[in-house]
């Protein structure tokens, strides 16, 4: 049998979710815009089609958005990691 989660060990996860988001508004307002989805009322008005494509397209918003978060972490790590075993080199952006 699992160890379920006591209600404290919820709260610490909710609270790291939250504060993780925070510091992510564009995952964030991605994640708020597929619960209106499921939350929606227009349920009668729309059909399960039209709901499913709503929510893909607000799932591959949330992945790119993800991985746009990743890539500017992983830059941002390379350069840190470049500036401290080689202090000499001089990192530029390429020009366009």
């Amino acid at each position: 049998m699992k160890n379920r989660p006591g209600p404290t060990d919820e709260r610490t996860r909710e609270q790291r979710l939250v504060e993780a988001l925070r510091g992510r508004p564009e995952l964030m307002e991605r994640l708020e815009a597929i619960l209106a989805l499921t939350d929606s009322e227009e349920g009668a008005l729309r059909s399960a089609d039209e709901i499913e494509e709503l929510l893909i397209e607000e799932v591959r918003r949330l992945g790119r958005g993800a991985m746009e978060q990743w890539a500017k972490g992983a830059e941002e790590r390379t350069a840190r990691e470049l500036r401290q075993s080689h202090p000499q080199a001089r990192l530029k952006k390429k020009g366009i």
